[in-house]
C-alpha cells in the first residue's frame, strides 16, 4: 500500500469534525507553496527587469543618476 493509500485510509477513519481540520491543513499547505511559487515567480522577474535595464545614464554622470534614483525619477 502507497503512503497516499495509507493515508487516505487514516482519513477515512477520523470523525467529520478531525476531517475538517485535516481539509484546511492541507489546503494551508497548498496555499504555502502556491505563494512560495509566487514569491520566487516574482524574483526572478525582477531579477530580470533589473538586468535588462538601461544603465547608459548611470555610466555617463553616476551621481546624477544615483540622485534621480533616490528621488524616484529612475525605475530600476
Amino acid at each position: 500500500m502507497s503512503l497516499y493509500d495509507e493515508t487516505i485510509s487514516k482519513i477515512l477513519q477520523l470523525p467529520e469534525p478531525l476531517v475538517k481540520e485535516v481539509s484546511h491543513f492541507v489546503d494551508s499547505l497548498r496555499l504555502d507553496k502556491d505563494n512560495t511559487r509566487s514569491a520566487l515567480w516574482m524574483q526572478s522577474t525582477e531579477a530580470l527587469k533589473i538586468s535588462t535595464s538601461d544603465l547608459s545614464d548611470y555610466s555617463r554622470n553616476p551621481e546624477e543618476y544615483e540622485t534621480r534614483l533616490a528621488r524616484g525619477e529612475i525605475q530600476q
